[in-house]
């Protein structure tokens, strides 16, 4: 079964980002939606809207047909959880904060608040990445935290990329997968300090982990160790 990978999308450039980093995650035949939040329970016209922008998205991509989310929630990352929880999701994708300086990667709110405790992989795109869609990855660096479904993970990831596996800190590297800490509850994503910093400080697309889960790019459901 293949992987399901909802991307935060508003219409904004550091959302087109991650809208390019979900369909390069895509590559191996992983179902790709867009998600977009409302923060008020309100007028047709809010959902009009909503629904509107989702669906340029969708055409941007080349894909109208692409599954689209309006979801209610006074909390984005909360909306965007329980939308990734009913629809059985694996991977939730953000762009960078706003303003954040090009080829580097800034996490918005959102996505810090379910790196801390979230039940499925983050994945954020570094700013710009939209002006780059046909990214070449060569090398899948991996910052395991002692979880080798981190590790399971990257090579799946570099499998389907034609990439090979590097260590993290060993050299540039152009995607970055990062496992959760050692006390994260299986299934869960919690990232260490050292975690963090690496990704506040990488130049390349990056993949949290829940604790003890294997994203199989290549084949197959992830399972949980």
């Amino acid at each position: 079964m293949a992987l399901k990978i909802i991307v935060s999308y508003d219409d904004t450039d550091n959302d087109r980002d991650a809208l390019a980093l979900g369909r390069l995650l895509a590559v191996s035949g992983a179902e790709l939606s867009l998600a977009y939040v409302r923060h008020a329970v309100g007028g047709a016209l809010e959902q009009k809207e909503a629904e509107e922008l989702l669906a340029r998205g969708a055409a941007s991509a080349g894909t109208p047909e692409m599954p689209r989310h309006v979801v209610v929630n006074a909390g984005t990352s909360l909306g965007l959880r329980e939308l990734a929880e009913r629809e059985d999701a694996d991977v939730i994708v953000f762009g960078s904060e706003y303003r954040t300086s090009p080829g580097t990667i800034r996490p918005g709110r959102p996505a810090h608040k379910l790196l801390l405790d979230g039940p499925m992989a983050v994945a954020i795109a570094p700013a710009g990445l939209r002006s780059n869609p046909s990214v070449s990855i060569n090398t899948v660096g991996v910052l395991d935290s002692g979880d080798p479904s981190a590790r399971e993970t990257a090579s799946s990831l570099a499998a389907a990329l034609g990439a090979s596996v590097a260590e993290h800190g060993a050299g540039p590297v152009d995607f970055l997968v990062v496992g959760s800490r050692p006390e994260a509850h299986p299934g869960k994503v919690t990232i260490s300090a050292a975690s963090d910093y690496a990704i506040e400080t990488a130049t390349s697309p990056v993949l949290v982990t829940p604790r003890g889960v294997s994203l199989g790019f290549t084949a197959g459901q992830p399972q949980v160790a």
